[in-house]
């Protein structure tokens, strides 16, 4: 098997480079955006709607009640537990957080069954975004998954390529005291 020239590899290099970021471009975007997102998310609540503060910090509300204060509100569209995503209980805070199938979010509190805030929660959407999940269910492991294989061989490439001028400097100084050791055994 035959060795690439230096020549041949810093090339090859290159076109790993233009072509890996042509191809993972556009994920490793919504990936860079939504995390982003993320990590603002308890910070700025159009991503995710603050949490309220109820009277009691020991659940009181029955789940049928819960599902019944949850359907008074039109915007969650609660008409059974078929369109409830999930009951999220804050014993600290003393809130029962219910989340309708269409992302709209209902704090409840958990002693006296007052609506504390409705609000439209964009944080699971935008956290289907970063996975790939949200554009279909396989798209996290055959497109998002290769995605940050590319850019994980891509920033390895990518040191070796900002590192090679440090390292031929470093060769040619070597080589030229060489040179001048030789030289001067030579001179005696």
């Amino acid at each position: 098997m035959s060795r690439r020239s230096p020549r041949n590899w810093k090339r090859f290099n290159r076109k790993i480079h233009y072509w890996g970021a042509v191809i993972i471009a556009i994920p490793v975007l919504i990936v860079l955006i939504s995390g982003l997102l993320l990590q603002v998310k308890k910070q700025v609540t159009w991503v995710q709607p603050a949490s309220e503060r109820g009277v009691g910090k020991v659940p009181e509300l029955t789940f049928e009640q819960i599902l019944t204060i949850a359907s008074e509100v039109p915007e969650a569209e609660i008409k059974g537990w078929k369109n409830v995503d999930r009951l999220d209980v804050r014993p600290k805070k003393g809130i029962v957080k219910v989340r309708a199938k269409n992302r709209w979010e209902i704090q409840i509190d958990n002693k006296t069954g007052d609506i504390l805030a409705v609000n439209y929660r964009r944080s699971d959407l935008i956290e289907e975004f970063h996975d790939g999940s949200w554009f279909h269910e396989h798209a996290k492991l055959w497109l998002f998954l290769p995605a940050s294989l590319i850019l994980l061989v891509l920033w390895g490439t990518g040191i070796y390529m900002a590192l090679l001028p440090y390292l031929s400097r470093r060769k040619k100084r070597n080589e030229s005291i060489t040179r001048l050791d030789g030289d001067a055994v030579l001179a005696k």
